[in-house]
């Protein structure tokens, strides 16, 4: 199957809005604990992840459970060594393409850990102080689902509006800003098809 970056534009897409309270209109909302308020109250940058729970399966709860600080550590092997991490993203993006938000964009999520990163002008660290993190239901194996580029451009080009200093420029992955010790989005993601998609929406 040939990448979606070769396949031709099949229709407008429609960006998505942000509430004056920061949360996407078409977002279940699924708040979590995992949260705190932004330093300068910046929001400029943007970071992709990916996920799966357990590795590699997909549609169950526990990114959810996660998220809330609900994981079972007896429901899988792989839970127990992760069931305290005290984490969060702003958005999730399901294998097929609804989202869940966990956090307000104007609130500082916990996603991005130990992280470093070149804006153009200077050295940044700590993303998480100024960035949105936007996880993909997914992994470095398998390819990310159509409805799933599609439902994360049209998010992505409402936040794009409603965010002044977030422009395209400064949307990057977990594998840029901490490349020792993460990958993902991974290889499977396709960055071109992702920004056709984009000009799509902003015409």
């Amino acid at each position: 199957m040939p990448p979606f970056s070769s396949f031709p534009r099949s229709g407008q897409l429609a960006r998505l809005s942000v509430t004056a309270e920061h949360w996407l209109e078409s977002a279940r909302c699924v708040p979590s604990p995992n949260h705190n308020a932004r330093p300068e109250g910046e929001v400029s940058a943007l970071v992709l992840h990916s996920i799966s729970l357990p590795p590699g399966r997909f549609g169950g709860p526990a990114i959810e459970q996660l998220f809330t600080n609900q994981l079972d550590p007896d429901a899988h092997p792989y839970f127990a060594d992760i069931h305290q991490l005290r984490v969060s993203a702003h958005v999730l993006i399901q294998r097929d393409g609804r989202l869940v938000q966990f956090v307000p964009f104007d609130r500082r999520a916990w996603h991005a850990g130990r992280s470093r990163w070149h804006d153009g002008e200077r050295e940044r660290v700590e993303l998480n102080d100024f960035s949105i993190g936007i996880e993909l239901e997914g992994d470095e194996v398998h390819p990310y689902r159509d409805v799933q580029y599609r439902t994360l451009a049209r998010a992505v080009a409402g936040l794009l509006q409603r965010y002044p200093a977030l422009t395209r420029d400064r949307i990057t992955s977990h594998a840029r800003i901490a490349p020792l010790r993460k990958t993902d989005p991974g290889p499977a993601f396709d960055w071109a098809y992702f920004d056709r998609l984009l000009d799509d929406i902003q015409g």
